[in-house]
C-alpha cells in the first residue's frame, strides 16, 4: 500500500508559517515573531499534534526545516526529550538540491520530486511534513499530497514565509473536518478535490459598458 504524506502547517491569519517554535528558530528576512504559536496555543492544539504523531510516522521535510529540528531535537532533554527520540527513531526524508551531509540518525537524501513520488510508493510508514513551506507548491502540483491539516491562529504577523509560495497550483481543496479551539484556532483538515470546476454559467457575466472596456485595456496595459 502506497505511503500517504499528511502536512501540518501552523498558521497566522495572514499566512504566516515562519518560526512557530521560537525566537531564534528562523530570522531570515529579518522576522522577528518568532515563538508565535505559544503565545496563543492551548490543549485543542496539543491534541491535534498528539494525535498527528500517536502512530508509526517518519518525516519528510526541507533542508532548512531539517537543519532545525537536527541542531535542537538531538539534544532535547526533559518533558521532550520522548518526541526528540521518537525523532530521531524515525525515517528523516529532505528534500534539497544541496550535497551538505544529513548527520542525523535514519536521515536520507532526496533530490527531486520524482524521488517522493518513488518514496510514497514503497513500504513504508506515512510521512508527516512539519514547517517545509518550500515544499507545499511542488506536492500539490505532482498530486502527491493526501492530507493537509492546518491550524490557523487568531493573530496576524506581518512579513514571513508562506505556506503557499510560487509555483502554487489553482486547485479545490474538500474540507473533512474542522473545530476551533478554546483560544480561537481553527483547525481544518483536507484532501485535494481535483482541478476547480468552471465558471458557472448562470453567474453573473461581465458587464459591456464602456467604462469596463476601458478598464480592461488599462489592465492590459498596466496602467490600472
Amino acid at each position: 500500500m502506497p505511503r500517504k504524506i499528511t502536512g501540518a502547517a501552523f498558521l497566522s491569519l495572514d499566512g504566516v508559517m515562519q518560526a512557530p517554535g521560537g525566537p531564534i528558530e528562523d530570522t531570515t528576512g529579518g522576522f522577528k515573531q518568532g515563538g508565535w504559536i505559544f503565545k496563543l496555543s492551548d490543549d485543542g492544539v496539543g491534541a491535534t499534534i498528539g494525535k498527528l504523531f500517536s502512530s508509526e510516522y517518519d518525516l519528510l521535510l526541507g533542508r532548512r526545516t531539517f537543519d532545525i529540528f537536527a541542531a535542537y531535537w538531538p539534544y532535547v532533554e526533559g518533558d521532550e526529550s520522548g518526541m526528540g527520540d521518537a525523532f530521531t527513531k524515525a525515517g528523516k526524508y529532505v528534500l534539497t538540491r544541496g550535497s551538505q551531509p544529513l548527520d542525523w540518525a535514519n536521515s536520507h537524501r532526496l533530490t527531486g520530486i520524482d524521488e517522493v513520488a518513488n518514496l510514497k510508493q514503497t513500504e513504508g510508514s506515512d510521512l508527516i511534513i512539519q514547517g517545509s513551506s518550500t515544499l507545499y507548491p511542488a506536492l500539490l502540483a505532482a498530486g502527491l499530497l493526501d492530507t493537509l491539516i492546518t491550524m490557523t491562529f487568531p493573530v496576524t504577523l506581518g512579513p514571513g514565509k508562506r505556506l503557499f509560495g510560487d509555483g502554487t497550483p489553482a486547485n479545490h481543496l474538500e474540507m473533512i473536518d474542522h473545530t476551533v479551539t478554546a483560544k480561537g484556532t481553527v483547525i481544518a483538515t483536507y484532501k485535494p478535490g481535483g482541478a476547480l470546476p468552471p465558471y458557472p454559467a448562470e453567474a453573473p457575466g461581465s458587464s459591456k459598458s464602456a467604462r469596463e472596456t476601458e478598464r480592461q485595456q488599462r489592465m492590459k496595459e498596466g496602467n490600472w
